[in-house]
Formats: structure tokens, C-alpha cells, sequence
């Protein structure tokens, strides 16, 4: 069996997704122009504190909760016609979770660079 490693995957969606800074992020939620959403894990929120005015979306719902015919679908809690900014805590989950919404059809999608860890020594409040 030929099975291809999570960093490889990541690689690959690398080379077909957006990757944007910290700062860029930035401008773009004070300027109103995305979604910023914390794909991490519950108890790293408790853990390392959250984002403020970010979204939280777990990895393992997103394309269910971003997926209007899906049962679990948040109808109103991400205007689906802005960017959807991802951020985890590295950089590796979000990449693959950016490239899945690309995927499902989403046009208008990235990840930020260094995830929550660069986030931590931007100018984003952490709450």
C-alpha cells in the first residue's frame, strides 16, 4: 500500500492555496473583508486563549458547517461571500482545510502563515 504522508499533503496544498501573514489577516478582518476562522481544537482555545472576533469552527465540522445542503450547515454564521481566512496552530491543518474548501468550490479562501503561534506576535487581540 502506497500512502502518501501528512507532509506531503500539506506540500501539496500549499502549492494550491493562499498563504497570507498575520499582518495581512489583520487588514483584511479591520477592513471587513473575511472571515477569520480558528479551526483548533476546543482545548487549545481554553489552553492558548482565542482570537478576538474570530469564528471557531472545529477541523473535523468545517465542511459540514460551511455546506448548505449539509444538516449541520450555520446558516448565518459566516457571510459566505467573504474570505474565509483559516488559522490552526502551526500552519498544517489550516493548509489542508483551506485546500478542502477550494475543493468544495469555495473561491475566496486562505490560510495564515505560522497559524496561531505567529498570530500570538502579531497585533491581533488574544482573548
Amino acid at each position: 500500500m502506497n500512502i502518501k504522508s501528512s507532509k506531503t499533503l500539506v506540500k501539496e496544498a500549499l502549492s494550491e492555496i493562499e498563504t497570507i501573514s498575520p499582518d495581512e489577516a489583520l487588514s483584511m478582518m479591520n477592513e471587513d473583508k473575511c472571515n477569520l476562522i480558528d479551526i483548533r481544537d476546543i482545548r487549545e482555545l481554553e489552553r492558548d486563549g482565542r482570537v478576538e472576533n474570530s469564528n471557531h469552527i472545529p477541523r473535523g465540522m468545517l465542511e459540514f458547517w460551511l455546506d448548505p445542503d449539509s444538516p449541520y450547515f450555520k446558516d448565518g454564521k459566516l457571510d459566505m461571500n467573504k474570505e474565509m481566512v483559516l488559522f490552526c496552530a502551526g500552519g498544517m491543518r489550516s493548509a489542508l482545510a483551506a485546500k478542502t474548501l477550494k475543493d468544495m468550490g469555495f473561491e475566496k479562501v486562505s490560510h495564515i502563515d505560522g497559524g496561531f503561534g505567529a498570530i500570538r506576535n502579531s497585533k491581533f487581540k488574544i482573548v
